[in-house]
């Protein structure tokens, strides 16, 4: 019997918040190739003895597959371990191509991504009534590009809220470009390994972001969040939301 290949998200870190379904994944399986350099080894608890464990970290695509086919061909059950969300800079479709050039179904297993770990860990709502009602989830051009229309700058023209993603060692450019748009005095913070043991967060404003990622030595995985829900506090929320407005009527209250 052949089993599916899963690609499960591992979520932000925390083992106990991957999800329901991706621990039973990875009580099943026979093979965990999981992205060694971002997924916590603690994530292998819910893993069987018996099973082989494969950091990815060194490994070349061409190298993932083969060990993926490999053990599809001996009826194993595989499941390649991503952190986060395996939809959110996963780069699982050219892996899932891959596996289906060779006849090889795969299944995808989602998982908590960092900006909602981080959000958690600090207590904020993305979205506010009538502050906000847009997250973007983004990232600066480095080596990876991103498309023009894309680049951080037409992004930030909207002042929705926002989470960057993989731009933390270009933390001067990001905040130069943040500025134009949200202005030096707006809120911010920088989340590092968001609900993981070491969790960080910076809570500042843009003109003194620079100064406070250097000085916390923050160079990696930390998620950048700004957005004026970060301006509203428990003693300034004016607006609310009208699901729970006892005069406002739905389907469920008449």
């Amino acid at each position: 019997m052949k089993y599916p290949v899963l690609f499960v998200g591992a979520g932000p870190g925390d083992p106990e918040l991957i999800t329901v379904k991706g621990k039973k994944a990875l009580e099943e399986a026979d093979l965990v190739i999981f992205a060694g350099s971002l997924v916590p080894e603690a994530l292998l608890q819910w893993t069987r003895s018996r099973c082989r464990s494969i950091s990815s970290a060194s490994m070349d695509l061409t190298e993932i597959i083969q060990e993926i086919e490999t053990a599809y061909r001996a009826g194993k059950r595989v499941v390649r371990l991503h952190t986060g969300d395996p939809s959110l800079y996963g780069a699982i479709f050219e892996q899932i191509t891959a596996l289906q050039e060779r006849l090889i179904p795969a299944k995808v297993i989602p998982g908590v991504t960092a900006a909602f770990a981080a959000a958690a860990a600090m207590g904020i709502e993305f979205t506010l009534p009538e502050i906000s009602q847009t997250l973007i989830l983004t990232r600066m051009a480095g080596r990876t590009p991103v498309p023009d229309a894309e680049n951080l700058a037409s992004l930030a023209a909207h002042r929705a809220s926002m989470a960057i993603y993989l731009s933390i060692g270009m933390i001067d450019d990001v905040v130069q470009t943040l500025t134009e748009h949200y202005g030096e005095n707006a809120n911010c913070a920088v989340v590092y390994r968001a609900s993981q043991p070491d969790e960080k967060i910076v809570r500042t404003r843009l003109v003194d972001l620079v100064e406070k990622v250097k000085s916390e030595k923050i160079t990696r995985q930390a998620l950048i969040i700004v957005g004026r829900v970060l301006d509203v506090k428990p003693e300034n929320l004016v607006h609310k939301s009208k699901l729970y407005d006892k005069n406002f009527k739905h389907g469920f209250r008449e």
